[in-house]
């Protein structure tokens, strides 16, 4: 984790904002780096400006620790999370119902540690929220089985909801060729496709369940899929997927 004073982070905020054109659309969905630090402190201000308009009661964010846990969607215990700039709340609610909705989901601290990319996401939404909860949710189990359930209840329970999704992912580790096939089976809607290519061996990322639980449920809510990309580079850094508003006939 990389310290960043408030007055630092709420200028990549504020510059962020600036290069923004205007949108009356909605991001449900972000897509995140892992890791706060120098090289990524711009790209976390670009992508959490896009809620910069938006009111968000709950925030999930899930990241991947795959491993030798028994638990394969474990949520830890905890009441509340704790940044140097506060404390936030855990949506004790929302955690409940998802273990009363699969087997895989329990309330479990065996993945939990102090260097997950929850307290690196919680300093941005800190400064861009004000009343929230936030619930922590770690892919232990990266099969397409476990992905798929996880999209599946986050898709049914949060639909109607006003809540924030944010899969922390290191999306900068795909290859160009490698990107540009997935967001091809995302438009095509070929969710066995992408399912398939998250059992490849050729889809090398940190965080690639979280990354294709969020492509999972943004063709599912059908969202509209944005990424930017690394300076002087092709390779994309992060994204967000917005609510797409329908042309009124009549």
């Amino acid at each position: 984790m990389c310290l960043f004073t408030q007055e630092e982070i709420k200028n990549s905020l504020r510059k962020a904002s600036v290069k923004q054109s205007e949108s009356s659309n909605t991001s449900r969905i972000l897509f995140a780096p892992t890791s706060l630090n120098h090289y990524s402190i711009d790209c976390f201000g670009e992508i959490y400006s896009r809620i910069q308009n938006d009111s968000f009661d709950t925030v999930v964010i899930v990241e991947s620790q795959p491993g030798t846990h028994e638990k394969k969607l474990p949520m830890p215990s905890h009441k509340s999370f704790s940044t140097r700039f506060g404390e936030v709340p855990v949506n004790d609610k929302l955690r409940n119902e998802l273990c009363d909705e699969d087997d895989d989901f329990f309330i479990d601290d065996e993945a939990f540690s102090k260097d997950l990319s929850l307290f690196d996401q919680l300093t941005f939404l800190q400064n861009q929220l004000n009343d929230f909860t936030v619930l922590s949710i770690q892919i232990t189990d990266e099969s397409p089985a476990i992905v798929k359930e996880l999209a599946a209840a986050l898709e049914e329970i949060l639909a109607s909801r006003n809540a924030l999704l944010i899969f922390c992912c290191d999306i900068h580790h795909l290859e160009q060729e490698q990107f540009e096939s997935l967001l091809d089976q995302f438009e095509k809607r070929n969710m066995s496709g992408l399912l398939h290519s998250l059992n490849s061996e050729n889809v090398d990322m940190y965080g690639r369940g979280a990354f294709f639980a969020g492509l999972l449920i943004a063709s599912k809510w059908n969202l509209e899929l944005h990424f930017s990309n690394q300076k002087d580079s092709k390779s994309p850094v992060a994204g967000y997927a917005e609510v797409t508003l329908q042309p009124i006939f009549g």
